[in-house]
């Protein structure tokens, strides 16, 4: 596996091999990059690992929900997102206080990380796939300097799957 930043100006996808695992990987051409696997069907605990290290993402509450990112062995938080719905996206925040918006087109098929000031660090297209989750992924020049950009990739396309997963119990309901 390379490491994330050196894949920046390469076509990246995340694409999810088996219908009936809860388990992704983030491709360039047809080499894995990273991987996100869910540990169960009825859970948002999620072990997200590539060359940069291994990381775990859970969301948490119920009216007000979070999602926590953790260095996987940890119990301490080294970030967190904010979900906002009412405005299609959220916040990532650091402990050392920097955050980066994030927000989505009102279909859930794209998806995207920005600093504070709106220049855009990591995008989602294309996103969906009713078998098969997937999306198309491309790093920009800004977030090549972001030492967090590992698990930052990794994180948007974990909060679209949230988001499908949303959508779909909503119109089951």
């Amino acid at each position: 596996m390379k490491r994330i930043a050196e894949l920046s100006a390469m076509e990246l996808r995340w694409e999810q091999p088996n219908t009936f695992k809860l388990e992704y990987s983030l491709l360039s051409g047809d080499q894995e990059a990273a991987n996100l696997q869910f540990r169960s069907a009825f859970g948002s605990f999620a072990t997200a690992r590539s060359a940069d290290g291994c990381w775990t993402f859970k969301r948490v509450g119920f009216f007000q929900t979070r999602v926590t990112i953790r260095d996987c062995n940890s119990e301490a938080d080294i970030a967190v997102f904010h979900n906002n719905t009412w405005t299609s996206g959220g916040s990532l925040e650091l402990l050392d206080g920097r955050r980066y918006p994030a927000s989505t087109n009102f279909w859930q098929t794209q998806f995207e990380f920005r600093t504070e000031q709106g220049e855009q660090l990591i995008q989602y297209t294309k996103i969906g796939g009713f078998f098969h989750s997937s999306a198309q992924v491309l790093i920009l020049p800004a977030a090549i300097a972001i030492p967090e950009l590992p698990w930052m990739v990794i994180l948007g396309w974990y909060l679209a799957i949230l988001m499908q997963q949303d959508a779909a119990a909503a119109a089951a309901a």
